[in-house]
């Protein structure tokens, strides 16, 4: 996989006065770690962090360019970044150091491709997972995984044991969970009314109205009968 760099700086004690002044001058604090050394504080510029985890993934292998030889050279992944609540400024980033030739686990995006069937029929595709964790060596650490999803159909389900891998590279798991299908249609057409009975709707009012005025004439003869104008 392609390779970047970053530069940065080591830094002194770690307090959070000092972590203040650094965002203010546009750095952002950090710390290296790995399994076969001491964490080390370092800085990098705020901008050039950003540009970094803006445009590609968080586990994509970073070379590290300083002046310190305790951080010259090294390769990490990013580990963790703390962003601001309010502003999404970034606060802290964690590296963590790797060995080139030992395998390591790392999270990597989905890319789902092509049209599902199902989707064609009314179905909705649902995407339950947007990364998963593999495992393999730092350099053959994948940008993304592709999962074509042409063949679903409505209520298929593929599982991460179905995605296709690159020599080198493992999925991570207990369970074999699913990570995408296609679910029905949530909403259906109500069904159109028959012709018979919306002619018949018609009909049935028109034979009422004649009975009604049938039910008022026996009243009008009543008051009519008694026997004429008296003389």
């Amino acid at each position: 996989m392609e390779t970047a760099e970053l530069v940065c700086d080591q830094r002194g004690v770690r307090s959070k006065g000092q972590a203040r002044a650094l965002r203010r001058a546009g750095d952002v604090p950090g710390i290296l770690y790995g399994p076969a050394r001491p964490a080390i504080a370092l800085k990098v510029s705020s901008d050039e962090l950003a540009a970094h985890l803006g445009a590609i993934s968080h586990q994509r292998l970073i070379r590290l360019r300083s002046q310190a030889p305790e951080l010259e050279g090294k390769y990490i992944i990013v580990k963790d970044v703390q962003h601001a609540p309010v502003s999404g400024a970034i606060l802290h980033v964690d590296f963590y150091e790797v060995d080139l030739g030992k395998p390591v686990g790392v999270s990597v995006p989905l890319r789902f491709s092509g049209r599902a069937v199902g989707v064609g029929l009314g179905g909705i595709l649902q995407p339950l997972e947007r990364e998963i964790k593999v495992e393999c060596l730092p350099l053959e650490i994948p940008e993304f995984i592709e999962v074509d999803v042409s063949a679903l159909g409505i209520h298929d389900v593929i599982h991460v044991s179905e995605l296709q891998f690159t020599s080198g590279v493992r999925p991570v798991f207990e369970t074999d969970y699913p990570v995408v299908t296609v679910l029905p249609p949530t909403v259906e057409a109500a069904p159109a009314a028959a012709p018979a009975e919306v002619a018949a709707a018609p009909e049935a009012g028109a034979a009422e109205a004649p009975a009604a005025e049938a039910e008022g004439e026996p009243k009008g003869k009543e008051a009519a009968a008694p026997g004429g104008p008296k003389k």
